[in-house]
């Protein structure tokens, strides 16, 4: 029977496979998510997570189906960014588990590691939801058994093309199974992602050897992502400039947007009364200059070449230490942007890992800050939905006591730090921290980065959205008025603390604006601060307490 089993080096082709074919279409992947905002996204989290494997595996030779499993695994956990990464390096854990000690695999031995794999995943995660990668996977699984059990067609080839088939054929019922899908008119992001992967998987057996490298060279000039990683910088100069405003009346600026769009990625303009600030990733910073110089006069130019950036980064950049205990509790925060990680710092915070909704860090990037940690305990802050799982993870690895927070938003990390009590033991510190932070009420004002149809309302590209507790709650055209809006509408009699958090691309007096605008209404009795952030993509960042 032809193609009863595969050797060790196939499998290593059609993982390699796997993540050149992934790293292609990430963006189709991305384009999937269902909120349209600019954040890290599924395709990119998938395929960085797969490409953690790459390395590794193109060092291996000879091998066996046992070794490239292993090594997949153990790559795959460490490089796990995001919830969908999570879950698939949970995958391929149960799946290394199960073929372990094997020189070769056939078909039904693949198919019963797959839903070991399977199992492995349902089990970590806390509240799964159906129509989603996990359905995909467990349906997937279920179509290789019971192919491998069927006398005729249980070759590799056989099982491998009844799991891609089902696996394809479950995406397209997605929609039917989470409304919110529905609403979308999309299929599930991470399920997709698996899809994408078991595919390639297929033709790398078919074809022979590995497939799909050129497919990634299809996309080494397409944009990247706003946050993403260094290998992903496609346009030299970070550019940035404020344009102070002549000419009655004032240009458009959003034809600015517009035009900056054309020639390059990662744009960011900011319109205020009197100026408007400008941030973007282009190779012709001349000409954005150029185009900005019709808007009024500039200052505060800053030009910046990412790559040799980049470059020096990785040079002198040192991996961090670890480090012994030299006392009981510590803490490890995710935020993203140089005053948010400071003011976490200034809270209490022993290390700051750089990411959040821009950019997941993997389950090693927080292992390493974990272990760099001189604490016997260590309390992980994710900050971010997307990262608890990566926490989790890191949490099983590491080489002393760690609790994971469930804190999914900035207000909440810090208003957690702020309710740690050392002179308490752990379990009520989690109980009080975790308390206190689900008091928070976060609001999010950021922008559209696609035209799209969100819960019946159509969104455009660049319209400012106003979002709490992972609901867009309107759309505005001007940040400062939707930060304002937001605020009185998450605000009630009992709130006491308001904290306006500015990010890279909104300024100081943006956020003052902001505080004139709602501290009338809110009365005396609310106090309200004001926070440079620095993050990326969210014009401000609210906590209402």
């Amino acid at each position: 029977m032809e193609n009863l089993c595969v050797s060790g080096r196939q499998l290593k082709d059609m993982l390699l496979s796997a993540a050149h074919v992934l790293e292609a279409r990430k963006q189709e992947i991305n384009e999937l998510n269902v909120f349209p905002v600019p954040d890290g996204d599924t395709g990119t989290n998938m395929s960085m997570t797969m490409n953690s494997v790459v390395r590794e595996l193109s060092r291996l030779d000879s091998c066996t189906v046992s070794q490239v499993t292993e090594i997949a695994a153990s790559s795959l956990l460490r490089g796990a960014r995001g919830n969908s990464g999570v879950i698939l390096s949970l995958l391929f854990r149960g799946i290394a588990k199960k073929l372990n000690g094997l020189d070769e695999a056939t078909g039904a031995d693949f198919a019963a590691a797959l839903t070991a794999g399977v199992e492995a995943a349902y089990k970590a995660v806390m509240k799964p939801q159906e129509g989603t990668i996990l359905t995909v996977a467990r349906e997937a699984a279920e179509a290789g058994v019971a192919a491998a059990n069927c006398e005729g067609e249980n070759d590799f080839v056989s099982v491998m093309e009844a799991i891609s088939k089902t696996a394809s054929d479950t995406l397209a019922r997605t929609p039917d199974m989470l409304p919110v899908l529905k609403k979308a008119g999309v299929v599930d992001s991470g399920g997709k992602g698996l899809v994408v992967i078991f595919d390639a998987m297929l033709r790398s057996l078919k074809e022979g050897g590995v497939i799909g490298e050129s497919e990634t060279e299809k996309v080494e000039n397409a944009p990247a992502a706003v946050g993403t990683s260094d290998e992903e910088i496609h346009f030299t100069y970070c550019t940035e400039f404020i344009i102070n405003k002549t000419g009655e009346p004032a240009k458009d600026p959003l034809a600015l947007r517009a035009f900056l769009e054309s020639i390059g990625d990662c744009v960011l303009v900011a319109d205020d009364t009197s100026f408007i600030k400008v941030h973007c990733h282009t190779d012709n910073p001349g000409n954005a200059i150029q185009e900005a110089l019709t808007y009024g006069y500039l200052t505060d130019i800053k030009i910046d070449n990412m790559r040799i950036q980049s470059e020096k980064k990785k040079n002198n950049a040192e991996p961090l230490q670890r480090v012994e205990p030299e006392k009981q509790y510590g803490f490890v925060a995710v935020a993203s942007g140089e005053g948010l990680a400071q003011i976490f710092k200034e809270l209490g915070a022993d290390r700051v890992v750089e990411g959040g909704q821009t950019m997941n860090p993997s389950t090693d990037d927080i292992l390493s800050n974990i272990e760099a940690t001189p604490a016997e305990t260590v309390i992980v802050l994710p900050n971010n939905k997307n990262i608890i799982l990566a926490a989790e993870q890191a949490a099983s690895l590491a080489d002393r006591t760690v609790y994971v927070l469930h804190t999914k938003t900035l207000p909440q990390g810090m208003t957690a730090l702020v309710n740690f009590d050392p002179d308490e033991d752990i379990t009520t510190n989690m109980r009080n921290m975790e308390a206190a932070a689900e008091k928070v009420k976060t609001g999010l004002v950021t922008f559209a980065a696609r035209d799209s149809d969100f819960d019946g309302n159509k969104i455009s590209k660049n319209e400012i959205l106003a979002i709490a507790n992972g609901k867009i709650l309107f759309t505005e055209t001007d940040p400062v008025q939707a930060a304002a809006r937001l605020i009185l509408k998450l605000s009630d009699k009992s709130t006491s603390f308001v904290t306006i958090i500015f990010g890279a691309d909104t300024t100081e007096e943006q956020a003052e604006t902001i505080k004139a605008l709602v501290s009338e209404k809110l009365g005396e009795q609310v106090e309200i601060n004001i926070i440079d952030g620095g993050q990326p993509v969210y014009h401000f960042i609210l906590s209402i307490e």
